[in-house]
């Protein structure tokens, strides 16, 4: 007797790879019966994962106006969508929130705790986005703002031979050591991009402490290179985890098994990258420190956008402020909250809540996309905007090009993030750092070689 696909899955086992690997396992050992039944029972794989009810969801932000209504109901439909996802037990959303992508993606502003699960579309490609404060003795904002203005580099790719920031040797031979870290670019992208910021809301800020007057820089940047790199590579390894192991679940819910191999190496992988971008800030604020010539009194960091463990629990944050002491291995107690260029920039302390889930916001977040204010400002030339939204500040744009979508009217009016950081105890603030200036990339596409070559063939054949 010949045992067919039909047969065993009638017993149980799931269509899939599998399948036909037991069919000739089962045919060459002449299997039938209750000895056929008995070795099915044993080795049929689990069954795939399906969608679950979603578990409740801690929204802590209101909508007081109609860009505010919209977000508000654009952000609870994507994260009911995204908890059906079979590994996740918490979701929480801060009032900083906004969507950022199809339904069912994560949105800024969102935590979710996973079981046993990494999903690397949840910390999303740019990993451990982080802001870094230092504290300086005796230095004056004017000399601090040109000394990062010298120190840093905005902009796309890294920087050239003879310009580069050393990375640690040590690091290095730990990235050539991980499975995912060792591919050729992420290891060419983790010497040249050390040292550079990149662009988008990443940015240099200087100011005063409202406290004790003394001035601080504070920079906001994320991994580069080496972080947009894993990220590709473990959306690979989760879509085949996520064809194995479930039914329904969105790509960009996909996950890594914490307790496998590829799990353990892309959460080393994950700590690695961390290290690499806590280095990135930190060669900017020593350089700065030694052109300045001034003294730092304190520095410190949190990261906004990365993946923390407590027990079998991996908490994403996708934009979102970690407050609990289990999940700052090396901060002190305070965070650091950026608003926008034109609004002090928040140290907080806190303590987890049902309502919080150990996280606070990581900034003033958006209620439209770029594009969409870009509609919102039309009708006024950019150095009327810029004059009017940045007046008494020294704002610098690094490739020279004013961008209209990082200038505060951007952003969620940094008063109503604050009244409900203080509404549903998020967050305490003990320290504002008043602005000054900053630095931000800009809107380096415009000049960009592939722009002006599609520039000039347009014009070329408008003259024909």
């Amino acid at each position: 007797m010949t045992i067919t696909g039909r047969d065993l899955i009638d017993l149980g086992f799931e269509q899939g790879k599998a399948l036909a690997a037991a069919l000739e396992h089962v045919n060459a050992r002449g299997l039938e019966g209750d000895a056929l039944a008995a070795w099915v029972a044993e080795n049929k794989p689990a069954p795939r994962l399906q969608l679950q009810d979603a578990p409740e969801i801690r929204f802590n932000l209101d909508a007081e106006t109609e860009d505010e209504v919209e977000n508000v109901a654009k952000v609870r439909s994507t994260m009911d969508v995204l908890m059906r996802t079979p590994t996740l037990r918490a979701g929480a959303v801060m009032p900083d929130a906004c969507p950022a992508g199809p339904e069912g993606t994560i949105p800024v502003g969102g935590v979710v705790a996973a079981e046993n699960a990494i999903h690397p579309g949840m910390h999303s490609a740019d990993i451990c986005c982080s802001v870094m404060i230092t504290e300086f003795a005796d230095a004056e904002p004017c000399e601090i703002l040109e000394a990062v203005h010298q120190a840093t580099h905005f902009g796309p790719g890294g920087r050239p031979n003879g310009k580069r920031y050393t990375m640690s040797a040590d690091l290095y031979d730990a990235f050539r050591e991980n499975r995912f870290l060792r591919d050729a670019k992420i290891l060419r992208a983790a010497v040249e991009h050390m040292g550079t910021q990149g662009d988008g809301n990443h940015f240099a800020f200087v100011g005063r402490s409202k406290a004790s007057g003394t001035t601080c820089l504070v920079t906001h940047h994320g991994s580069r290179g080496p972080g947009a790199g894993l990220y590709k590579l473990g959306m690979k390894e989760a879509e085949r985890f996520r064809k194995a192991l479930s039914v329904g679940v969105l790509k960009q819910n996909a996950w890594i098994p914490a307790d496998t191999p590829e799990g353990e190496a892309y959460w080393e992988a994950l700590q690695l990258v961390r290290k690499w971008t806590k280095a990135n800030h930190n060669c900017l604020h020593a350089a700065t420190a030694q052109i300045a010539k001034a003294d730092v009194k304190e520095r410190f960091w949190n990261e906004h956008n990365f993946v923390f463990r407590k027990g079998d629990m991996y908490w994403h944050a996708k934009g979102a402020t970690p407050i609990d002491d289990e999940m700052l291995p090396d901060t002190g107690g305070i965070q650091i909250v950026p608003l926008n260029m034109a609004e002090p920039v928040l140290l907080i302390r806190s303590e987890p809540t049902e309502a919080n889930l150990g996280f606070a916001p990581h900034g003033a977040g958006r209620n439209m996309s770029r594009t969409a204010h870009k509609r919102m400002v039309a009708g006024r030339t950019e150095a009327e905007i810029f004059a009017e939204e940045t007046d008494g500040l020294d704002v610098r744009f690094y490739t020279g090009n004013v961008d209209v979508s990082e200038l505060p009217s951007a952003y969620k009016p940094a008063a109503t993030v604050r009244a409900q950081m203080a509404q549903y105890r998020l967050a305490d603030v003990v320290d504002e750092i008043e602005p000054y200036g900053s630095i931000m990339a800009g809107d380096w596409e415009r000049d960009a070689p592939w722009r002006k070559k599609a520039a000039a063939k347009r014009a070329a054949r408008a003259r024909q």
